[in-house]
């Protein structure tokens, strides 16, 4: 799945530099969900959970996944490009709900922050987003890959809706590619 990642990042763009340039549209977006507030999130407010980011630094650009408690989902690249509003997708929705539910549980492991750094290469940022703040905890992504960290299931979670949303990418480009 990294790889894949990888290669989408190098596709949209970006060099080798560990030190990213964010392009705006990549800032502006990933600011707005961790952003979110009372107002923001309307009836979402009761939820424990507004949203999930799970960030993970490679060579090339960090990638942002987004999962929000109404099931919406997204992946940004900092270089530009991503995939956007894929919870709309059957098989999307109920990915993005259980990385959601999940994160409920280990809210206990993260610390309260009001700064959001990108990830460097080689290492993943959760930030979970909720009513009393927002939430970080950060580890290698070969620990967290390998279940050698107490967040690897989350971890996995996340790149199980990764996956979810490229059947549903696939499946569009196949429709869209059909006589």
């Amino acid at each position: 799945m990294a790889a894949f990642l990888s290669s989408l990042g190098r596709l949209f763009g970006g060099d080798a530099n560990p030190f990213y340039d964010l392009v705006e549209i990549y800032t502006s977006m990933r600011q707005q969900v961790l952003e979110l507030d009372d107002e923001k999130i309307g009836e979402l407010k009761e939820k424990p959970v507004w949203a999930v980011l799970m960030e993970t630094g490679y060579p090339d650009a960090a990638a942002t996944l987004v999962a929000v408690a109404d099931g919406a989902a997204s992946l940004y690249f900092s270089n530009g490009g991503g995939i956007i509003g894929a919870g709309e997708h059957a098989n999307v929705r109920p990915a993005s709900l259980r990385l959601i539910k999940m994160a409920e549980g280990f809210l206990g492991e993260m610390r309260r922050v009001e700064t959001f750094p990108v990830p460097k290469p080689g290492h993943t940022n959760f930030y979970v987003v909720t009513p009393k703040g927002v939430f970080t905890y950060t580890a290698k992504e070969d620990d967290l890959g390998k279940e050698r960290d107490k967040l690897s299931k989350l971890f996995h979670q996340g790149h199980e809706l990764i996956g979810q949303m490229r059947i549903a990418e696939q499946n569009r480009q196949a429709e869209h590619d059909a006589p």
